[in-house]
């Protein structure tokens, strides 16, 4: 087990009714004006959205709405954001969504006390600053991206087409309203990648270059067979509180830092993120791509690429999840080498978590995504911009590898 340091400041109130509470939450930590972010309708069609501006009428926290976060959320919104949270005095800035907006209440709240240009920090250009930097609270509505206590956060630049994060303690909210009933409303494809995200974002930790961690591993592996579970009756059965409550749970776990404790390399963040940085930039070219739909297909793409640099991470993915383990040939008297017995296992264990995503309404190849050879240049143009000549952890990735798994899963 590597050091680490873990710390989750997100005070989490979980429960039936607790949107009810976002104003009493705002006004007991001292904050008058909130910037209130959202998306591009459902939260008003629902009612949530004015059910939190009841709730912050009713404990003095004055508002100012700003709506129309999308999906892979854009700098140039953050960018009006944080204008308009400068003109209103906001002291926090409040969202009520799911990941996008959450992500765009971020850039909103690091770019405030910055005086130049957001982006400049998800560059890395220069660096956040603590000081004046808005604190951000959330009522999530889609598990998903985990961005309700987590430390990173997404934009992107529609006119570089570059898709960049920004981890950063400043990014975890104070505070998380989450109820599950929200999430009632989700169409099967939105919990579906919802589901998906929440998986890679176990399994990017996962698969490390640490050793075993027993311990962690037994958390994520734990977590992903009860979205196994979970996932197909909140589907069957939208308005399941059981599933639709582990869900979101889950999905916070999987992305404040918990599941990759004991594997991070030198105090950083468990993982490569190898998937998600592949992923990034189909849904940077396309922003109707949903992340998880991406990752449904890059992921396992990905997997059968490069197993062999570390078959006992997928052993152990495959019995603690899948119950799938090589068969002995020696005992078994079946015609094949050990070898050939690990290749099986590994591929069966890639093969039915590929199979739970499509049971799911997930796609199993970029062409369902409207994906084709052709945009394979432009994606490694952007992806190597975004991350460098080589890149990854379980196994280091060219443009060449990543020109292939590209192709493997068209």
């Amino acid at each position: 087990m590597n050091d680490f340091s873990f710390s989750m400041p997100t005070q989490v109130v979980f429960g039936r009714g607790v949107t009810a509470r976002t104003g009493a939450e705002l006004a007991s930590r001292g904050y008058a004006h909130a910037l209130v972010v959202y998306g591009q309708g459902s939260v008003v069609r629902t009612g949530t959205l004015g059910r939190v501006l009841a709730s912050l009428d009713a404990a003095g926290v004055a508002h100012t709405e700003f709506g129309g976060a999308r999906p892979n959320p854009s700098l140039a919104h953050a960018r009006d954001g944080i204008a308009l949270a400068r003109e209103a005095a906001a002291d926090v800035v409040l969202a009520v969504g799911g990941g996008s907006a959450i992500d765009t209440a971020k850039g909103i709240a690091l770019g405030v006390p910055y005086e130049g240009d957001v982006w400049d920090l998800y560059t890395h250009a220069a660096a956040p600053v603590a000081d004046g930097k808005l604190p951000v609270a959330c009522v999530l509505t889609i598990p998903a991206a985990g961005s309700e206590a987590s430390a990173s956060s997404v934009l992107t630049n529609d006119e570089t087409l570059l898709k960049k994060g920004l981890s950063t303690e400043l990014n975890r909210p104070v505070v998380a309203l989450m109820d599950p009933e929200l999430t009632f409303t989700l169409p099967a494809y939105q919990t579906a990648a919802g589901v998906t995200d929440i998986c890679a974002h176990i399994l990017e930790r996962f698969f490390s270059t640490s050793g075993p961690v027993p311990v962690t591993d037994e958390l994520d592996c734990g977590l992903i067979r009860s979205l196994v579970d979970m996932a197909p009756r909140a589907i069957e059965d939208p308005e399941d509180y059981d599933a639709r409550a582990n869900i979101m749970w889950a999905g916070t776990l999987a992305h404040n830092d918990l599941a990759g404790c004991g594997r991070g390399v030198n105090g950083g963040r468990a993982g490569g993120w190898e998937s998600h940085g592949m992923e990034h930039e189909l849904s940077a070219h396309d922003p109707s791509v949903a992340h998880g739909a991406g990752l449904a297909v890059i992921m396992p793409a990905w997997m059968r690429y490069v197993w062999r640099s570390n078959p006992e991470r997928f052993l152990t993915l495959g019995a603690r999840v899948f119950d799938i383990e090589p068969v002995d040939v020696v005992e078994d008297c079946i015609d094949a080498t050990p070898e050939e017995a690990v290749e099986d296992a590994v591929l069966a264990t890639i093969d039915e978590l590929q199979a739970f995503f499509c049971s799911l309404g997930m796609p199993r190849t970029l062409g369902e995504l409207g994906v084709t050879a052709d945009d394979i240049p432009a994606l490694l143009e952007t992806l190597e911009l975004n991350k460098g000549a080589e890149f990854g952890q379980l196994q280091r990735l060219t443009m060449d590898d990543a020109r292939k798994i590209y192709e493997s899963a068209l």
